[in-house]
């Protein structure tokens, strides 16, 4: 049967035209649209240019103002506009504008319209490993974005760690999840600023992987409540060594007040003494009376210092057992609260999720160990600092036993081990390696979960480097999709973009399954991402020239001689009544032209 033409439109943008095919079958443009926005509607709806922004994510381009000042400005591009729900796009000032006036609020209900549609997705994978694999794999970190060290402009920014060395801006802690079917879905992104570390975002990251989740794992209630009474009956022990430093303390204090009476009652009778020895007209001797007691009060003035700085140090060791006491009381009390706190959320949760995480070493504090755990997860993770790696390699070492896992790198096992000052067994890989340079290095992995993993180090180290999928993830976004360069300076905007840099990376994806599962064409081989790679979907075919032909069941892209894809077709089948719609009124005017001539 002949397909019904509807329209003809050249773009130079053709695969974001096919985004736009795939963005309206899952609804992006109909749910930005119900997004309560405030602002005033002239020429363009603050909804437009918000789907605005997210295309231009998509398209890669690096700066605002490209979307009019590039070689190809993408709001001239009338066939993008239509593939998306408009009828064409806003200048890049007033985008701009939109996004300065943007409120926190408003900000928040674009997120979460992202977000939601979003979820399906989320759920399917996490579906999926589930029943493939028995459990979900997550990658938590944290990146810089720097800016300007001279910039005034920008909101609550701080200096830190980014990019190996000390810059102005804010950190970014990003979840990815390892998918089945798209290879790497992010989860979660969180505004930080500048000066943010590591140390402090474990227990953040996990609880906005959940809340992407909509699932967790089974709290470990158990390790936590006999974490507990051990600190309960190590407080008890601690109260009575208290008790101990306070009645020594009060026995020197006794002490020095007995050394102190003792002096001034010799000061008073060595006074009366050298008045009466003039009276009485007597001569001091090295041995006599005057002398002797001299000597006696001199004696009790020596004691008296040496008593005064028992109590003082007497003192000091009181107060840090007493500051020590205080910490481990709050300490105990805050698990006690974690503890009644987990035991509610496994009684709300019939469906627990095994789920794995892991972490670089910037994370892997005890504190955070012991928190991760308690939570329910399997945990990967490295020794946080030099000093951990000290006390490990002085504990661990052997001699015999290293297996090479690399080229240079060896990996020696140890499973089940307390290491010293922290609650729980760890399984232990110490590695040590030799750099480019001939250095021997050292480094250490932590790991607590079931998987026997000492039994095969290669796997265990394979395994947790794996994790380079969340670093070339954050590579793609700042290289892609420049994350790194904040196209606004205000708060609210500044969250949008890093959640529109997310979702885009997601989108591509989506979108890009769809296309090789329902489209056809003689382009379609050149689009595969299995092949390509998203730097070549985003910068190269987002960016193509083609002609636009809508009918009445699909879109075809036709793609020009001028373009990386000459003489290729690719037709994407899908509901275009809102095309039909639109262009209804130009087709009727189109005809009555033909029947007047």
């Amino acid at each position: 049967m002949r397909r019904k033409h509807i329209d003809t439109i050249p773009t130079q943008h053709a695969l974001l035209v096919a985004w736009g095919e795939y963005g309206q079958v899952i609804g992006v443009p109909a749910s930005l649209a119900q997004v309560g926005l405030q602002q005033q509607t002239r020429e363009h709806t603050p909804h437009s240019k918000v789907k605005e922004l997210l295309v231009a994510t998509m398209g890669g381009l690096p700066y605002l103002q490209d979307i009019s000042r590039s070689a190809h400005p993408l709001d001239q591009d009338r066939a993008v506009a239509q593939a998306w729900g408009e009828k064409k796009w806003a200048d890049y000032s007033g985008v701009s504008r939109m996004l300065q006036g943007l409120t926190l609020e408003e900000s928040q209900a674009v997120i979460g319209c992202l977000q939601a549609v979003s979820q399906p997705f989320i759920d399917q994978e996490v579906a999926l490993a589930d029943a493939q694999e028995g459990r979900v794999v997550l990658d938590g970190d944290l990146t810089g974005i720097p800016v300007s060290k001279s910039s005034h402009t920008y909101p609550d920014t701080a200096f830190g760690f980014m990019d190996d060395e000390i810059r102005l801006g804010y950190q970014a802690a990003v979840v990815s999840l390892r998918s089945v079917t798209y290879g790497r879905m992010w989860l979660s992104i969180e505004h930080k600023p500048g000066n943010t570390l590591s140390c402090t975002q474990a227990e953040g990251l996990v609880k906005a992987a959940e809340a992407a989740l909509r699932r967790r794992p089974r709290r470990r209630t158990e390790l936590l409540a006999q974490r507990v009474e051990q600190l309960t009956q190590a407080g008890e022990a601690y109260r009575q060594h208290l008790q101990r430093k306070q009645a020594r303390l009060e026995a020197l204090r006794a002490c020095e007040q007995e050394t102190e009476r003792m002096r001034q009652t010799l000061e008073c009778e060595l006074q009366s003494l050298e008045q009466a020895y003039p009276a009485k007209q007597r001569c001091e001797h090295p041995t006599g009376q005057l002398a002797l007691l001299r000597e006696r009060l001199a004696v009790y003035q020596r004691r008296l210092i040496r008593n005064q700085r028992t109590v003082l140090q007497a003192e000091a060791r009181l107060a840090c057992v007493q500051r020590r006491q205080a910490e481990q009381d709050e300490q105990l009390r805050l698990l006690q609260v974690r503890l009644v706190c987990f035991q509610q959320e496994n009684e709300t949760n019939p469906h627990p999720l095994s789920a794995v995480i892991r972490l670089d070493g910037g994370f892997g504090t005890w504190d955070n160990l012991a928190l991760l755990i308690e939570m329910g997860y399997e945990v990967y993770t490295k020794a946080f600092n030099h000093e951990t790696l000290r006390v490990l390699f002085r504990q661990f070492e052997a001699v015999e036993g290293w297996q090479s896992v690399g080229a240079g790198v060896e990996m020696l096992g140890h499973a089940a081990q307390a290491p010293h000052k922290f609650c729980y067994p760890l399984d232990i890989g110490l590695e040590r390696f030799t750099t480019s340079e001939g250095q021997l290095k050292k480094g250490a992995m932590l790991h607590f979960g079931t998987d026997p993993i000492t039994q095969n180090v290669q796997r265990w180290f394979d395994f947790y480097n794996g994790r380079q999928s969340i670093e070339a993830g954050i590579k793609e976004s700042k290289r892609i999709f420049y994350l790194h360069r904040l196209k606004v300076r205000s708060l609210p905007a500044i969250l949008l973009q890093e959640h529109c840099v997310l979702f885009a990376a997601n989108f591509i994806r989506w979108a890009n399954t769809w296309l090789m599962q329902h489209a056809s064409g003689s382009a379609k081989p050149k689009l595969d991402q299995s092949r390509v790679g998203m730097k070549h979907l985003v910068q190269v075919a987002a960016h193509t020239s083609a002609n636009v032909i809508w009918y009445s069941d699909g879109c075809l892209l036709r793609f020009s001689d001028l373009s990386l894809l000459a003489g290729k077709e690719l037709f994407l089948p899908t509901s275009s009544a809102h095309k039909q719609n639109g262009s209804r009124k130009s087709c009727f005017f189109h005809g009555f032209r033909r029947f007047a001539k």
